[in-house]
């Protein structure tokens, strides 16, 4: 055989191999598609279940080990019932009459005879400041949802508040039972919202009915995968879920999907100008952005992992859960959104198709591709002629919305402040305050100690200023017995915490006592101090995280302590700016000591996918066009998917502010406002210009730098 006959016979082998390639990358979209529209899609009902495994009592929210956290725990050995409290709080406009509390006390005896009481109704209770004030204590069995037995209780006493009296249930049933309420409206409200928001925002991007959609199923086929695998986690007692992390772990989801789906198709897009075919457009669009889409995520897994370090319950079970969300966001988007793209070819993009040749001859020039960017062709001409300008001024500016931070008042809130809205269980508690006082006696502070020691510690406890009343259990566990401080102050207050603070002190140095406060100003002081101790520790380490994995994407160590300086200023400007926000427009309460955390987190390990998505690319351009053509081309080229991306991820996170929790409305303009800063100006600006003035030596110590 000649060589000749050789040659044609492998070429022709060649094309005929080649369709059997296309043919199985073709039946393996397919396949893929299927799994996850009818392995994945029934997994929905996950999401609705997950409130059966949420955890939203005061324990949920406890610091970890803390002397407040011990003391409640050794109290339910002092408890005789299990009982959870519910106060229902009668008012007027006038002193309650003989004839109107022997009216309530006939409440208080068709509230005994319900299954889901434990014990014995207590009362009518006279206020002791206000007689047009009474209350019943209602001990409501741990055996059932506190949640139903309040809705059940209230039912109750509807025909009683039409006698001429106001009726209201508080209390610690009550108060769970609202924001669980509260927390209600995340599988509904939050994300419809949010996933609103998102599809507004895609059809502007791309124009299109159809390629939205995808997106938009991608991100939803993401979470009913983490809401199915963080269901069993709960389920199985592995991780901690509470209706705060839900609410997260849905908006996380959604954004940083929609986020990867949006690098991923600019890229195909940007492909199929330049194949015919669309399965050579997935293969440069996924080979091109698999790198940064898993670095980013794996970025953000490992940041919200830092969380476990935290000492706060909430925190550290936070970020389980939200590496789970993110893990779904990458799996649907590497898997199920290029799987689509390819079955679907240039019709996702319908009615602005992108065809082959549809560009000059020169299109991957770079002042063609600046012609054909025209917005971010102008803003990278703009900052290449001025950079060192464009970074000076934009770090002023930062700075001096960051020099506000001090202002943030995050020394946490009264329970009666965590809602924005009116609901019973606070206006009940406003109420009890009138009627009977706003001292600590209703929640005094709580003293475990040995009951040798027992009248020291009282006797020391004594001589606190603040403290007006020790009272002793009669009763001894395990050689130890508690005591009651009532305090003169309102539990919940800071002059409260800081006569605990003291407390705490004087008990503690009577020696063999072995002395421990808790309570609920007990409670505040230690997330406070635990909060405190939370920032030093965890905001290093993932500041440490994000920096090792920059260094290893990017094999350079001048831009990544770049990148990382960057993200830090950007996080300071958005805590000056909401501490302005907070503070004299909204004129909030304060903040919850974890918010600045959560905020932190966030905002460094999302905001630095905008770090990765341009520097990634400008490496990558670099080496084909160098330092500074690179640095222009991967600006024009990233901008408008970096600015999109900001939208979208903000636009989710503002959508937490639908629910009406203090902790999650500023959590949500704080990161919303952050992520646009970051996408905005700093990833648009600040990063290029100090890329252009720092010119290769960015790249040190890799061969770019030379």
């Amino acid at each position: 055989m000649s060589v000749h006959d050789t040659r044609t016979r492998t070429g022709t082998e060649r094309r005929h191999a080649r369709p059997r390639r296309h043919r199985a990358w073709y039946g393996a979209a397919v396949l893929i598609a299927v799994v996850w529209l009818f392995g994945a899609g029934p997994l929905g009902m996950f999401m609705g279940k997950l409130t059966e495994v949420q955890t939203n009592d005061q324990s949920a929210f406890l610091p970890i080990g803390a002397e407040s956290t011990q003391v409640q725990e050794a109290r339910e050995a002092f408890e005789e019932s299990d009982a959870v409290p519910a106060f229902v709080v009668y008012s007027a406009d006038q002193p309650l009459s003989r004839e109107r509390l022997a009216e309530i006390a006939q409440d208080a005896q068709r509230i005994s005879a319900e299954p889901w009481i434990q014990g014995k109704v207590a009362g009518p209770i006279p206020g002791t400041e206000d007689p047009s004030v009474a209350q019943l204590v209602v001990p409501i069995s741990d055996q059932v949802e506190a949640d139903v037995a309040v809705d059940e209780l209230r039912a109750l006493l509807g025909d009683s508040a039409a006698q001429g009296t106001t009726v209201q249930v508080a209390g610690p049933a009550a108060l769970g039972a609202d924001l669980g309420a509260a927390f209600g409206g995340i599988d509904g409200t939050l994300l419809l919202v949010a996933l609103g928001a998102v599809l507004v925002i895609l059809i502007a991007v791309y124009r299109s009915p159809l390629l939205p959609l995808v997106v938009i199923v991608s991100a939803m086929l993401a979470l009913v995968l983490a809401a199915f695998v963080v269901y069993l986690m709960a389920d199985a007692g592995w991780i901690e879920l509470n209706g705060q992390s839900q609410g997260i772990l849905f908006i996380l989801v959604v954004g940083a999907c929609t986020d990867y789906a949006l690098l991923l198709v600019a890229r195909y897009r940007e492909a199929l100008y330049e194949k015919e075919r669309p399965i050579d457009a997935i293969r440069v669009a996924v080979r091109g952005t698999v790198e940064p889409i898993v670095a980013s995520g794996g970025t953000v897994i490992l940041g919200v992992l830092c969380l476990l370090a935290s000492d706060l319950a909430s925190n550290r079970g936070l970020g389980p859960v939200a590496a789970l969300g993110i893990a779904a966001a990458l799996v649907s988007a590497l898997t199920f959104l290029p799987a689509v793209l390819l079955l679907l070819g240039r019709a996702a993009f319908w009615p602005l198709l992108p065809r082959t040749g549809a560009q000059e001859a020169d299109a991957d020039s770079t002042a063609a591709i600046v012609r054909r960017h025209r917005l971010w062709g102008r803003v990278a001409r703009s900052v290449e002629r001025r950079p060192r300008a464009y970074w000076v001024i934009t770090v002023v500016a930062l700075a001096a919305a960051a020099a506000f931070v001090p202002q943030f008042k995050a020394e946490g809130t009264s329970q009666l402040d965590v809602f924005r809205t009116e609901v019973e269980s606070v206006a009940g508690q406003r109420t009890l305050e009138r009627g009977f006082g706003s001292a600590g006696s209703a929640t005094p502070a709580t003293i475990l100690t040995s009951a040798d020691q027992a009248d020291q510690v009282k006797a020391a406890a004594e001589g606190v200023a603040g403290v007006t009343e020790v009272t002793r259990v009669d009763k001894v566990v395990d050689g130890r017995t508690l005591l009651h401080a009532t305090l003169g102050e309102p539990a919940e207050s800071t002059a409260a915490v800081e006569v605990v603070r003291d407390l705490r002190a004087a008990v503690h140095a009577v020696p063999g006592a072995d002395a421990q406060v808790g309570g609920t100003a007990a409670v505040t002081l230690d997330t406070l101090d635990t909060s405190a101790r939370d920032l030093r520790v965890v905001i290093p380490l993932v500041l440490l995280v994000v920096l090792l994995v920059l260094i290893a994407l990017l094999r350079s160590l001048v831009a990544p302590l770049v990148l990382i300086a960057t993200t830090v200023l950007s996080f300071a400007t958005a805590l000056g700016v909401g501490a302005l926000i907070f503070n004299h427009v909204l004129d909030l309460p304060g903040a919850d000591p974890a918010v600045p955390l959560f905020a932190f987190v966030f905002l460094v390990a999302l905001g630095i996918d905008y770090n990765i998505f341009l520097m990634t690319r400008a490496r990558e351009e670099t080496i084909r066009h160098g330092e500074r053509e690179g640095t222009l081309r991967a600006l024009t080229l990233t901008g408008g998917v970096i600015t999109s991306a900001g939208v979208v991820l903000a636009a989710t996170f503002a959508a937490l502010a639908v629910l009406p929790l203090l902790f999650l409305i500023q959590l949500a303009f704080l990161v919303a406002f952050g992520v646009l800063l970051d996408a905005l100006i700093v990833r648009s600006l600040l990063v290029p210009a100090l890329s252009l003035d720092i010119g290769r030596r960015m790249w040190w110590p890799s061969r770019l730098s030379r």
